[in-house]
């Protein structure tokens, strides 16, 4: 049984840093590209930050670029963001994904299992 669990989400202040973590189990970690999107209300699913299975290449979000890095431990199978700087818009359910698609970054359609999103609220 595949599972993302994510942690260390929670309310900062605008500026503030926070390191959300994602374990995972059951699935061939090193074989999966990783990635981070999340959702605000009323607001679609969007990709944060990814990284690739095979050669650790990162993408991101245009809005998050030179603030969040993505990053992961294939030994501990787990993915971190690091996110610094946090604005009122970066407010949402974060979501770690894992997908198996060839297709990099990962769309939506291209996540093989979700966990259960944290969430991170930014206050001005």
């Amino acid at each position: 049984q595949v599972q993302l669990v994510e942690s260390g989400g929670g309310l900062v202040q605008a500026g503030a840093s926070l390191r959300l973590s994602c374990a995972t189990s059951g699935l061939t970690f090193s074989r999966s590209s990783m990635g981070w999107f999340r959702q605000a209300p009323g607001k679609e699913r969007e990709l944060v930050a990814a990284i690739n299975w095979s050669d650790g290449t990162t993408d991101y979000a245009d809005s998050v670029k030179g603030r969040f890095t993505i990053s992961r431990d294939n030994a501990k199978n787990a993915v971190f963001l690091q996110m610094n700087r946090l604005k009122p818009e970066d407010t949402a359910v974060y979501y770690c994904a894992a997908s198996f698609s060839s297709w990099f970054p990962p769309r939506r359609l291209d996540v093989n299992f979700w966990g259960q999103g944290t969430q991170v609220t930014v206050s001005s």
